[in-house]
C-alpha cells in the first residue's frame, strides 16, 4: 500500500512535509538499486564525450508503471494486490467521466427555471449546455498534451483541475445573471475535461492491448451514461429544488471523487516515473550523468518543439485522414445525440403528455439498448481479438467490425422514433425505437476510440482530445436550432433528415476496415509495425 499512496497527491504532500522522511522510496532506502534500474547509451561518434551518460530505463525488474506495477510475476498475493489498486485508480476514472459528462444534461431539466429567473430566451437558456460543451471540447487540447510531458504526469493534472472545477461551480449555482451562469459554465467545462480524454491514456499506462480494449469500453460507457442518466436525474430534482440544485448534485459527485483523488490516485504515467526517479538518483548519489529517456530527448529541444508537443492534439486531428474522418464521424452522431434530446420533450411532452419527472425517464430506452449492446460487444473482443492481439496476424482494422452495426443502428432509430411518434401509436414505440441508438453509441464509439488506441499508442491521450473537441463542437452548436428546426420541419420529418445524414457516413467505417492499413503507412504517426 505504501508504495501505491507515494506517487498520489496526498503521498507528495507528506514526503514533501516530512523533507522525505516518510513514504520513502526503494532507493532512497538503499541507493544501490540504482545500478539495476540503468543500461549504457552508445552516444553516436559526432557527438560530445559529455554526452556518454547512463539513464534510467523501464527494464527489469521495473516495468511500465513503476511501483503501481513494481512486482515479481511469481509472488501471486502481490499481483492480486496489484490488480486490486489498479482496479482502483480505474473506479476513479470510471465515475468522474459519469461526473462531468452528467453535467452537461442534468441541467436541461432546468432550464425552463432559468429562463424564468433571468428572464431570459429559450436559446439563452440553451447556451448552458452548449457552453459547458465547448468548454469539455477545448480543454482536452491543452491538458492532454499537457499530461504527455514527462516533467508534468496525469495525476497532478487530474487532481487539480478537479478541485478548481469543482471551486468554478460556485459560480454557476449562485450565478447573479445569466452573463456570470455562462462564463463560470464554460470555465467548469474547461477544467472538468481532462478525465474525457486523458482517462484513456491512464488506462494504456497500466494495462496490456487486450486489457485496454476492455476497459476502454468500460470508460467510455460510464461516458455515455451521462448524457442519458443526466434528464432522468434532472427531471426529478428541478421541479422540487429549482435549476440550481441540478448543478449542485453533480458538484457533490465529483467533490467526492476529488477527495479520493487526493489519498487515491497514483501517478501512472511511466516516463513521468522514471524522470521522477533520475532526479532522485541523481541527488543521492550526485552523479549527475544519470538521466531519463526523456531527459535525453529533451536535451535539445528548442522552445518550437515543446509548442509542437502542446499542439500535438490539433496537428493530429488535422492533418492524419483516420483520425480526421472518425472525428467528424463520431463529432456528428454527438450533435445528432444533443439535437435529438431536444425533440423528447415535444415528443412525450407535447404529444404523449408525459409531466417533466416522465419525460426523463424515457431515457432508460437508450440505457437499455446500451446494456444489451455492451456484454455482447466485451464477448466479441474476448473471443474475437484477445487471441489474435498478441500475433503477427492482428491488424487494428481488426477492431471495426461492430461498428458496422452500429452505423447501421442510428439511422434505423432515427426513422423509426420520428415516424412512431404520434397519438395514434402507442408511446412505448419510440421508446423501443431509441434503443438502437443506445446499441450505436457502444459498438460504433467504442470501436472508434479502440481503432484509435491501437493505431496510435503513443498519441492517444492527445487523439482523445481532438475527438472529444469535435464531439463537443458538435454538440454544443446543434442544439440552439433543435427546437426550431423540430418545430419547422416536424418531428418526423426532421428525424428523416438527422438519420438521412448519419446514412452518409456508413461507408466510412467500411473504407477504413478495408483501406486502413494502406492509409496507417503512409502515415507519420501511426503504427506500421502491424
Amino acid at each position: 500500500m505504501e508504495s501505491f499512496i507515494r506517487t498520489t497527491v496526498f503521498g507528495q504532500a507528506v514526503r514533501l512535509a516530512s523533507r522525505n522522511r516518510l513514504l520513502r522510496y526503494p532507493d532512497e532506502l538503499d541507493p544501490s538499486l540504482w545500478k539495476k534500474w540503468t543500461e549504457k547509451t552508445e552516444p553516436a561518434p559526432e557527438q560530445n564525450a559529455e554526452k556518454q551518460e547512463k539513464h534510467v530505463s523501464s527494464t527489469p525488474p521495473v516495468t511500465k508503471g513503476d511501483d503501481l506495477n513494481c512486482i515479481s510475476a511469481g509472488e501471486e498475493k502481490v499481483l492480486l494486490v496489484g490488480c486490486k489498486w489498479k482496479l482502483l485508480t480505474l473506479s476513479q476514472m470510471f465515475v468522474l467521466n459519469f461526473g462531468i459528462y452528467i453535467g452537461s444534461s442534468i441541467y436541461v431539466p432546468g432550464e425552463a427555471g432559468l429562463m424564468t429567473d433571468f428572464g431570459v430566451s429559450e436559446t439563452v437558456a440553451t447556451l448552458g449546455l452548449s457552453m459547458y460543451t465547448v468548454g469539455y471540447g477545448l480543454g482536452p487540447m491543452l491538458w492532454s498534451p499537457l499530461s504527455e510531458i514527462p516533467v508534468i504526469g496525469r495525476s497532478s493534472i487530474f487532481f487539480w483541475t478537479l478541485v478548481v472545477f469543482v471551486i468554478l461551480q460556485l459560480g454557476v449555482g449562485f450565478a447573479p445573471n445569466i452573463a456570470t451562469f455562462l462564463v463560470f459554465r464554460t470555465l467548469t467545462g474547461f477544467f472538468g475535461s481532462p478525465c474525457l480524454a486523458t482517462g484513456g491514456g491512464t488506462i494504456a499506462d497500466m494495462y496490456a492491448p487486450a486489457q485496454i480494449l476492455f476497459y476502454i469500453c468500460i470508460w467510455s460507457s460510464f461516458g455515455v451514461l451521462g448524457p442519458i442518466f443526466g434528464p432522468i436525474i434532472g427531471g426529478y430534482i428541478a421541479p422540487v429544488k429549482g435549476w440550481s440544485w441540478t448543478i449542485w448534485i453533480f458538484t457533490w459527485l465529483c467533490s467526492a471523487v476529488a477527495i479520493a483523488m487526493f489519498f487515491l490516485l497514483p501517478e501512472t504515467s511511466g516516463a513521468n516515473i522514471l524522470h521522477n526517479r533520475a532526479k532522485r538518483l541523481r541527488k543521492i548519489t550526485g552523479n549527475n550523468r544519470l538521466r531519463s529517456h526523456s531527459e535525453i530527448d529533451a536535451a535539445d529541444r528548442t522552445l518550437g518543439d515543446h509548442a509542437r508537443v502542446l499542439a500535438r492534439a490539433f496537428t493530429l486531428t488535422f492533418s492524419e485522414p483516420i483520425v480526421f474522418l472518425m472525428d467528424l464521424y463520431t463529432g456528428l452522431l454527438y450533435g445528432v445525440l444533443f439535437i435529438w434530446f431536444e425533440s423528447f420533450p415535444m415528443v412525450f411532452g407535447e404529444i404523449y403528455r408525459f409531466d417533466i419527472e416522465k419525460q426523463g425517464l424515457v431515457f432508460l430506452g437508450i440505457f437499455v439498448g446500451s446494456f444489451i449492446a455492451a456484454p455482447l460487444l466485451l464477448l466479441w473482443i474476448q473471443y474475437r481479438i484477445v487471441p489474435v492481439i498478441a500475433s503477427p496476424k492482428f491488424k487494428p482494422e481488426m477492431l471495426l467490425p461492430p461498428a458496422f452495426a452500429g452505423c447501421i443502428a442510428f439511422p434505423l432509430c432515427l426513422f423509426w422514433y420520428g415516424w412512431s411518434a404520434r397519438q395514434s401509436i402507442h408511446w412505448i414505440m419510440p421508446i423501443i425505437g431509441t434503443g438502437f441508438f443506445g446499441v450505436g453509441i457502444v459498438t460504433l464509439f467504442n470501436s472508434v476510440f479502440n481503432y484509435l488506441a491501437m493505431s496510435y499508442p503513443f498519441e492517444a491521450a492527445s487523439v482523445f482530445a481532438g475527438n472529444a473537441l469535435f464531439r463537443a463542437a458538435f454538440g454544443a452548436g446543434f442544439p440552439l436550432f433543435a427546437r426550431t428546426f423540430f418545430r419547422k420541419l416536424g418531428v418526423g420529418a426532421g428525424n428523416s433528415l438527422l438519420g438521412g445524414i448519419a446514412m452518409c457516413f456508413i461507408p466510412a467505417t467500411f473504407v477504413l476496415h478495408r483501406y486502413g492499413g494502406k492509409i496507417r503507412q503512409m502515415s507519420q504517426n501511426a503504427r506500421h509495425d502491424v
